[in-house]
């Protein structure tokens, strides 16, 4: 279980990111939504380790996430960067296998979970492909895959992190994806996924937090953050929101 209280970013002198006290529940898909330049990526380097606040305090279940190091820290707590770039012509088996190195489980099973992690990314079928030969899409379900796997088959008291995982992929496998990272978070992991897509986030998230100007504006369910007057203050946007016709989820159409 991953924890932020009253966590505070700064780049520089400058303060990014303000406030925050968040909590990911076992099973819980949580979305992070937010104009650019909210600090939606600043949030996940500060929940991951990879900034360290400058007030407040990031805990993976109770301890102090600076307390933990190395594979133990690796086998509890994945991250999907906005941007994962490989310059070695590896394979794509070789590249999801990376996110085996915390554990020593053996060959056998790591490339029984590389596959089904594969799988679960939609990307079974760029097995024995070279890495450098793959297209945007497909690198980043890849990488997706390689998380994945790291924390494989997803649990109770593991986190994944993810940025923007949708960004490349086109409609049906931005679902294909989401659909993933929903059933990985119904075995028991946390995940945490910033999106951009309003009415992605309504349909796979339990729940969202909205940004501005590195402050949350709401943090709820997407039914009471997704409203027109929440919207338009952040984004500036006008829209209608109606319940999905088959789903009863919020759907959101810019008038």
């Amino acid at each position: 279980m991953l924890r932020a209280q009253n966590l505070h970013i700064q780049r520089g002198r400058k303060t990014v990111l303000a406030d925050i006290d968040l909590l990911l529940n076992p099973g819980e898909v949580l979305g992070v939504l937010g104009p650019n330049g909210a600090g939606k990526s600043t949030l996940l380097a500060g929940l991951c380790g990879e900034l360290r606040p400058a007030q407040g305090q990031v805990w993976l279940d109770d301890r102090p996430l600076a307390q933990w190091h190395g594979a133990e820290r690796a086998r509890r707590l994945a991250v999907l960067p906005q941007s994962s770039t490989l310059d070695f012509a590896f394979r794509v088996e070789e590249v999801v296998g990376m996110g085996r190195l915390p554990h020593q489980s053996g060959r056998l099973r790591d490339e029984q979970i590389v596959a089904e992690a594969l799988q679960a990314a939609d990307a079974a079928h760029l097995h024995g492909r070279s890495y450098l030969a793959l297209s945007g899409g497909e690198r980043q379900r890849v990488h997706l895959a390689r998380v994945l796997a790291q924390l494989w088959p997803g649990e109770a008291g593991q986190t994944l992190l993810l940025d923007e995982p949708t960004s490349m992929l086109d409609p049906l496998h931005q679902h294909t994806i989401l659909q993933a990272v929903r059933e990985f978070a119904s075995r028991g992991a946390a995940v945490l996924v910033i999106l951009h897509d309003l009415n992605l986030a309504a349909r796979y998230c339990d729940r969202l937090l909205l940004l501005a100007s590195g402050r949350p504006v709401a943090l709820d369910t997407p039914r009471h953050v997704l409203r027109p007057e929440p919207l338009k203050a952040v984004f500036g946007l006008d829209v209608l929101v109606q319940d999905h016709p088959e789903r009863g989820h919020p759907l959101i159409i810019a008038r």
